[in-house]
C-alpha cells in the first residue's frame, strides 16, 4: 500500500466511495472533490497494487503561519480495505500536513462512528463539541473534536536552538 497525492484522474473513484461510504447523508460529488482540489486543499489517495484507489482524506489549512488552523475534511475508506490501517496512515498524513504550519486540527465526526472517535482519540483529539443533526438528511449528530497544534522542533541534537 502507498500513500500518494490525489489525482484529478482519482476523483470518479472518490465520489463512488462517498456514495458507498456516506450514502445515508450527503456524499460529495466528483464536482465538490474537484473543488477541493482546485482550492489547493491537501488531499491523498491510499492505492494498493491491483486493487487501485481504497481510500482518500483530505485536510484544509487556512491563516497565516503564526495562525494557521486546519480541518480534516474527510476520509473515507473502502469497507473492503477497512481495519488494515489505512485510515490510520491516512490521518497520519493529514496530521503531518497541519504539523507544518504548526496548527489546531479540528474535524467533525458521526457520534456513533466508535471507531473513527478512537482513531482520533489515539491521535490526540478531544472532544469539543456536539453539533445536533449536523449530517443530512439522516439528521445524525456529530462531535467536533480538536488536536491542539505541535510545536515545533527548534533545538538541534545536542540541545542548541
Amino acid at each position: 500500500m502507498r500513500l500518494a497525492p490525489l489525482d484529478y484522474a482519482d476523483l470518479p473513484r472518490c465520489a463512488e466511495l462517498e456514495r458507498i461510504l456516506f450514502a445515508g447523508d450527503d456524499p460529495w460529488s466528483e464536482s465538490t472533490l474537484r473543488a477541493e482540489l482546485d482550492h489547493g486543499h491537501q488531499y491523498f489517495g491510499a492505492y494498493v497494487e491491483g486493487a487501485g484507489l481504497v481510500g482518500y482524506a483530505g485536510i484544509s489549512v487556512v491563516g497565516s503561519a503564526r495562525d494557521a488552523e486546519a480541518s480534516v475534511h474527510t476520509i473515507g475508506v473502502d469497507s473492503a480495505w477497512q481495519g488494515r490501517g489505512i485510515g490510520k496512515m491516512l490521518l497520519r498524513a493529514l496530521l503531518a500536513v497541519a504539523d507544518e504550519f504548526t496548527a489546531p486540527v479540528y474535524l467533525e465526526v458521526r457520534t456513533d462512528n466508535v471507531a473513527a472517535i478512537a482513531l482520533y482519540q489515539a491521535h490526540g483529539f478531544d472532544r469539543i463539541g456536539l453539533r445536533r443533526r449536523y449530517y443530512q438528511p439522516s439528521g445524525a449528530d456529530a462531535y467536533t473534536m480538536a488536536r491542539p497544534a505541535k510545536a515545533r522542533e527548534t533545538a538541534g541534537k545536542d540541545g542548541t536552538p
